[in-house]
């Protein structure tokens, strides 16, 4: 049994009936998945279906919710706390594939293709998840255009992402893809913001670096250079920006 059999033992089985919660735990749950990207738009009661295919666990910091080669029984959606995708050699290098925080989604594509895993997933901090059977999402699907349409675009922003990882990689210097990513997490905010600006990274830096394919000791050497150009000053895992258009201005 692996770690996502354990944190949701009834992900596999099809319920002749509705799960016996309260209306209260399905209340609950319909709020949680509101929340989600994927389900915006919808009404409560629209949510309400996926409901009955959905379990809710808790996990702690470091926990695997599932390794690469394990079953996909459905999709995970991220209520607290941040999980990493990522590829692990026999030999315990690691690439991280993403970062991924409340209200994002993760596993649909393995869900459509009948396929084991291909990747590992592994808590950044504390996290609440919510597991949701692909047997239900497979019969909204049939029943709901506007929900189809929603899955399809989600997983058309996923390849459009991994095709602008592709381009970075190979084309960017390690420089561009910090100062690119520093830029992102900025007006990742709610309010645009102009001169000095302040951002909290979400996770460690080994793990930001190896988002960005690049080692933990070029990562810091370029936080370095940024430090000794005056572009930024780092606290921690607070990089402080002085002046937002100047590092926006120094990008290739």
């Amino acid at each position: 049994m692996n770690r996502c059999d354990e944190m949701f033992p009834d992900a596999t089985r099809e319920p002749e009936a509705p799960p016996r919660s309260s209306g209260t735990d399905t209340e609950r749950i319909c709020r949680l998945l509101s929340n989600a990207t994927l389900f915006k738009g919808l009404a409560l009661d629209e949510i309400a279906h996926f409901a009955r295919g959905a379990r809710e666990a808790s996990a702690g910091k470091g926990a695997i919710l599932f390794h690469r080669g394990d079953p996909c029984t459905g999709f995970h959606l991220i209520v607290r706390g941040q999980i990493k995708l990522a590829f692990s050699s026999s030999e315990g290098n690691e690439k991280v594939v993403e970062i991924l925080g409340p209200g994002q989604s993760f596993g649909e594509a393995v869900m459509f293709m009948d396929r084991p895993y291909v990747v590992m997933a592994q808590t950044l901090t504390d996290c609440e998840v919510i597991h949701i059977a692909k047997h239900v999402v497979f019969e909204e699907m049939g029943r709901d255009p506007i929900f189809c349409r929603k899955i399809i675009a989600g997983l058309s922003c996923r390849l459009h992402q991994l095709i602008a990882d592709v381009e970075s990689y190979s084309l960017r210097s390690g420089r561009d893809r910090i100062i690119g990513y520093l830029l992102r997490e900025e007006e990742n905010e709610e309010t645009v913001r102009t001169g000095r600006v302040s951002i909290r990274l979400p996770t460690s830096k080994g793990t930001i670096a190896s988002r960005l394919n690049l080692t933990q000791e070029h990562f810091s050497r370029i936080l370095h250079e940024l430090i000794d150009a005056g572009l930024i000053e780092v606290e921690g895992r607070t990089i402080h920006i002085p002046d937002l258009a100047r590092l926006r201005a120094t990008l290739s």
